[in-house]
């Protein structure tokens, strides 16, 4: 064969061989390299080379971070009653050399470790408590299991439990309680709006006889009001008609006066008042002496005077009869 042959197929075994070891490693990985089967090397993100037959890449490891939904494991609770729970489990690769070299099968162990943290959590709390209690379960898986994986390069961000299925004659015991308790509550509500309507009736029929009593009130001030100044304005005009009346005597006994009336005038004055005073209601009447002696006078005067007006009356009819 001819010698240039050679070179260039040696050459061209170089190249490959060359190229072949030439590694990039990508973003969020981590490659672990062996050197004549022992740990070299961990290579981040980059362009690396390794030596033909001697580096070999023990492990490309993933360092984001990892979600692994484990099946339903079965539990027994405090109170004899299993269940299945399944978890999701949130975690992150931290040291890729303890990750590889760590645990045999770390997705395994995490799993069983997983399982026996739960029944180990679970198998102390009761039925109602488990179900009621997520947050208490989540935290103590997760600080369990950060503990223990700590040493294999792993992180445990979160445990989740996903589902929490108790036996078929659980769930429609919990199914027939929770209708009852809606049942209840409904009851509950439906009595307390009726209550509040009743009140709500009460205290308007309440407020509206207070309104009408205090309308009849008010309407019987007014009426009072109303009765008060009608007997003050009749008070007021007796008072003004009898200080009419008063003043009307007054003044005609002043004029009396101004007059100066003669003895005769002033007895008649007397007779016209006790012609008045005889009028009444009186059973007895004394008469002053000083009337006595005019009340002659007076009678005759009255037949004079009335013989008069017979008289007088006479005769026209005589004069009519001729």
């Amino acid at each position: 064969m001819d010698p240039l042959y050679v070179i260039l197929i040696i050459v061209l075994v170089l190249l490959v061989i060359i190229i072949s070891n030439i590694k990039i490693v990508p973003q969020s990985y981590v490659y672990v390299v062996e050197r004549l089967g022992a740990y070299h090397a961990s290579w981040g993100t980059g362009l690396h080379i390794k030596i033909p037959f001697i580096d070999t890449i023990a492990k490309r490891v993933n360092l984001k971070e990892q979600v692994i939904d484990f099946p339903p494991q079965d539990v027994i609770t405090k109170d004899n009653v299993t269940m299945k729970i399944d978890t999701v489990i949130f975690f992150m690769i931290t040291n890729a050399m303890q990750f590889t070299y760590g645990v045999e099968r770390p997705i395994k162990a995490i799993e069983n470790l997983t399982a026996t943290t739960l029944r180990n959590i679970v198998g102390d709390l009761d039925l109602e408590a488990t179900l009621t209690s997520r947050d208490y379960i989540n935290g103590n898986i997760t600080r369990e299991l950060d503990e223990a994986t700590d040493r294999w390069g792993i992180k445990v961000q979160r445990v989740e439990l996903k589902n929490i299925i108790p036996p078929p004659e659980i769930q429609d015991s919990m199914e027939k309680q929770m209708k009852a308790d809606r049942e209840r509550r409904e009851k509950v509500i439906q009595a307390e709006a009726e209550k509040k309507s009743q009140v709500l009736v009460a205290e308007g029929e309440k407020e509206s006889k207070i309104l009408r009593a205090q309308a009849e009130k008010e309407a019987k001030i007014l009426q009072a009001d109303a009765i008060k100044q009608q007997k003050i304005l009749e008070a007021e005009g007796e008072a003004q008609a009898i200080e009419m009346v008063q003043q009307a005597l007054a003044d005609s006994i002043r004029k009396l006066n101004e007059a100066n009336p003669n003895e005769a005038v002033i007895q008649l004055k007397s007779l016209e008042a006790f012609e008045k005073a005889a009028d009444g209601q009186a059973t007895k009447i004394i008469i002053p002496s000083e009337i006595q002696g005019l009340a002659g006078l007076a009678a005759g005067l009255k037949g004079v005077i009335t013989d008069d007006k017979d008289v007088t009356a006479v005769k026209p009819k005589r004069f009519t009869q001729n």
